[in-house]
């Protein structure tokens, strides 16, 4: 029988659902989701496979309109560069969207030689199903040749259509990757991740904007992985405020960030957290690249 593989990226403008698609898809936790808009900054990859199958797919940062900062140009090229090596692109709209859609995702996926899916995402906050079946029309006269597909990601409304629809587009391929392996990524970049998830839920405006985390030890034993990690910020003032009175702030970070890790690596963990100024880090060329902001 024959073997279908590919690389599907996924785009879309910030949070319309991308991160909490691929996490469902993959059945692991692979993409951090928050609330807060530019929740992603890298490309995170994550491999689905069945017997005849293997899908690679790729979680992008959410396209920028109008970058404000090097960090945010850097994120926009990591999309830019997902419609390169992509076999297939899926790309998340949501119910609404039609009213400001990105000009440059449609001109980019009109251009595209490759299938493209749209994925109309939380169909559940739409009135009724005309109001549904004008955004597909919408859509249609947007991106002619591509599928669309109403879902709704977080209440997995016809997300069991997914795969089926991608593994029929795929081209016939031995598998790129181990077949039990389900990303790409470090054990390092997950703890990073995850850090830095819970600056974003447990802190406001700017400081979880202004924030890079940099895992400097994983030493992993029998029984538990010790970690230590550093938390980047641009100015003295953020570090006291990440801080928090007496380091209560920063501790209830590396608390919840520990139990999730527990979670994901199924082992005791002892997470050490310090805090450290890199003063402009996001508009520093070198810093970026430092920090894994490069192209390929």
């Amino acid at each position: 029988m024959s073997h279908h593989s590919g690389f599907v990226s996924i785009v879309g403008k910030p949070n319309v659902g991308k991160s909490t698609l691929i996490n469902q898809l993959i059945g692991e936790k692979l993409s951090i989701v928050t609330p807060k808009v530019q929740t992603t900054r890298h490309r995170v990859y994550g491999i689905w496979n069945d017997e005849n199958t293997q899908i690679i797919f790729s979680d992008t940062p959410g396209i920028i309109q109008n970058p404000a900062y090097e960090l945010q140009e850097k994120m926009n090229d990591f999309v830019k560069e997902s419609f390169e090596d992509a076999d297939l692109i899926l790309f998340i709209t949501e119910f609404g969207e039609e009213k400001n859609p990105s000009e440059f995702l449609v001109k980019k996926l009109n251009s595209v030689k490759i299938p493209v899916i749209v994925l109309l995402n939380k169909v559940d906050k739409a009135k009724d199903a005309s109001t549904i079946s004008e955004s597909v029309a919408f859509w249609h006269n947007q991106l002619p040749n591509a599928e669309i597909l109403p879902i709704s990601a977080l209440h997995t409304l016809n997300t069991e259509l997914i795969l089926p629809k991608i593994k029929s587009l795929l081209p016939e391929m031995p598998p790129y990757y181990d077949k039990e392996q389900f990303t790409t990524l470090s054990e390092r970049f997950f703890v990073n991740e995850t850090v830095r998830e819970k600056i974003l839920l447990n802190y406001q405006k700017e400081i979880p904007y202004s924030v890079e985390v940099v895992t400097e030890s994983f030493k992993e034993e029998d029984h538990i992985i010790r970690i230590e990690s550093t938390i980047y910020v641009e100015r003295n003032t953020q570090k006291g405020i990440l801080i928090g009175h007496k380091g209560q702030k920063i501790q209830k970070v590396g608390t919840e960030a520990r139990l999730d890790l527990e979670k994901f690596f199924n082992k005791k963990i002892f997470l050490n957290l310090y805090v450290k100024v890199k003063k402009d880090w996001r508009s520093n060329d070198r810093d970026l690249k430092n920090f894994g902001y490069t192209n390929k």
